[in-house]
């Protein structure tokens, strides 16, 4: 019986190894494509004054709120948030 276990353990990493080189595979993409709409708005890291200078003042400028502080800008297809004085996120209106 001992046999028969050692023999189990040493065949099956070469029994595991002929399956996987039969699977398929599907390519993943890793990036994703920018599009006009990822392209074209603030990234993090960016300050307030880079975000102006570049995409204009915002429709509407909200409060700082809570500790650390954040700001949100809403632009009329986007809304950037700010921590202190930068980006920390720019989503996208539906």
């Amino acid at each position: 019986m001992r046999s028969l276990f050692k023999a189990a353990i040493i065949t099956l990493p070469l029994f595991l190894a002929d399956i996987s080189s039969h699977a398929d595979t599907a390519p993943i993409p890793t990036t994703a494509k920018p599009s006009v709409t990822t392209s074209l708005r603030p990234v993090n890291g960016m300050t307030m004054q880079q975000v102006e200078i570049q995409f204009g003042p915002p429709v509407n400028k909200l409060p700082v709120t809570g500790n650390p502080p954040i700001s949100r800008w809403t632009y009329h297809d986007y809304t950037v948030y700010f921590e202190r004085q930068h980006v920390i996120h720019a989503v996208i209106h539906h």
